[in-house]
């Protein structure tokens, strides 16, 4: 939710300003990217685990567990892998490249600065989406397989 607000009134690339904002946008990153390792890291990790056993109980037939389809819960743990992937894969390279921002003989061409914010926004929707489709297939199934 931070990042967008990073973006407000942002200068054009041509503007005198724009090469000072985007060091500032590289100086403030490292926080962004510090509080979203810390808070998330952990919530991937447990919904993979979570949804994992939960998958495993199901098609085990723990006594007393009424789960539902075991195969709706391992989607939902692919889910959360996929997003751990996605983070690895395609946000890292847009993560380091917003860091090197703050140095002004850095190696990411300042103009490019807000376009690479934006595209980590873009890219941050998939790490969105796949824990809410997640969630909602495994609550799903647990309320059905109560409801039954």
């Amino acid at each position: 939710m931070g990042v967008p607000a990073l973006l407000v009134d942002f200068p054009k690339p041509s503007a005198p300003g724009h090469a000072e904002r985007a060091r500032l946008l590289g100086r403030q990153w490292p926080v962004f990217w510090a509080v979203g390792n810390v808070f998330f890291r952990p919530i991937s990790t447990l919904g993979i685990f979570g949804y994992g056993y939960g998958a495993w109980a199901a098609r085990a037939g723990t006594p007393g567990v009424r789960l539902g389809d075991w195969r709706w819960y391992a989607v939902a743990a692919a889910c959360h892998l996929a997003t751990v992937v996605h983070s690895a894969v395609n946000m890292q390279p847009i993560n380091e490249k917003l860091d090197a921002l703050s140095t002004a003989g850095g190696k990411v061409d300042t103009s490019r600065a807000e376009s690479l914010a934006r595209n980590w926004i873009s890219f941050n929707t998939v790490r969105i989406i796949t824990p809410v489709v997640a969630g909602s297939l495994a609550l799903w199934q647990t309320l059905k397989a109560v409801a039954a």
